[in-house]
């Protein structure tokens, strides 16, 4: 069990007290880049589709083994799906993150909460690649990759499928498992939030430096940051849902965040401290 989670959820749970258990999940989706839920608070929260860590699901009967429910997602008490995060069935888990995110920003629109969104900033328009020596990007993150080529910056890619980074930026690519070999010398650190999802985000936190600058980044990683926070990241970027219903009928039909950004979602950055 991934203890960043657990704190996070516990948080959470805490947070919004007793009105947890007059919450259930209205709605859930499984799109082929995101999915998501909708609340009966109308919240909406999403997560990366791990399309990856489903290979066996090419069939019917193998697909049904995968995801067993369903038909039979909607009108469940969201703490259900949060008990989902930590069992080991990526799907069921991805919907329980997506709940913990839309539960995020139920706690941001009407509970205590001391690090907010600021909505409509990209986290990586927030960062000046200059001002740092070594960088090391966890994910094929497009955007930085493409700001840190520009820039002509020193920096690795941890990536677990090469085939996902184009021909010139393979030469900066190193294998995940290799991690070791170069987070500790970073001082900019940005990790996909996919990282949340496959359990790998809490090991890369303790390898970085105390000094680092790390950006944890991707509607994955949407949640109340105060865990990711005490464990040494200086700013999130996620994506807070606006209309449940609207950004779940996109995703449902292959939708990526060309198709809801300015209509159905927000990009969002939380830093540290604040501005």
């Amino acid at each position: 069990m991934d203890k960043l989670l657990k704190d996070t959820v516990e948080i959470v749970l805490n947070k919004i007290g007793d009105d947890i258990n007059n919450i259930v999940v209205e709605r859930a989706v499984f799109g082929l880049f995101f999915s998501g839920v909708k609340l009966s608070t109308d919240h909406g929260g999403l997560c990366f589709t791990p399309v990856k860590e489903i290979p066996e699901a090419v069939c019917c009967p193998s697909s049904a083994a995968v995801m067993p429910f369903s038909g039979k997602l909607s009108d469940i008490p969201v703490k259900q799906y949060l008990d989902d995060i930590f069992c080991d069935n990526v799907l069921r888990r991805t919907l329980g993150i997506a709940a913990l995110n839309a539960l995020s920003n139920l706690i941001w629109e009407k509970y205590d909460a001391e690090n907010k969104p600021i909505m409509n900033r990209d986290a990586f328009d927030e960062i000046d690649v200059n001002k740092y020596d070594k960088t090391v990007v966890v994910g094929s993150l497009i955007p930085m990759l493409k700001k840190l080529i520009a820039n002509n910056r020193d920096f690795t890619i941890l990536e677990q499928d090469p085939n996902t980074l184009k021909k010139h930026e393979l030469q900066y690519y190193a294998p995940s498992e290799d991690a070791h070999k170069y987070v500790p010398d970073a001082d900019l650190l940005v990790i996909t939030g996919v990282t949340v999802l496959n359990d790998t985000l809490s090991d890369l936190l303790e390898m970085a430096r105390d000094d680092a600058e790390i950006l944890v980044t991707g509607p994955t990683a949407s949640m109340i940051p105060d865990v990711l926070f005490e464990k040494g990241v200086t700013m999130t970027g996620g994506i807070v849902v606006t209309n449940a219903d609207e950004l779940l009928d996109v995703i449902s039909e292959a939708g990526s965040g060309y198709h809801f950004f300015g209509q159905s979602a927000e990009r969002a950055i939380i830093k540290k401290g604040g501005e």
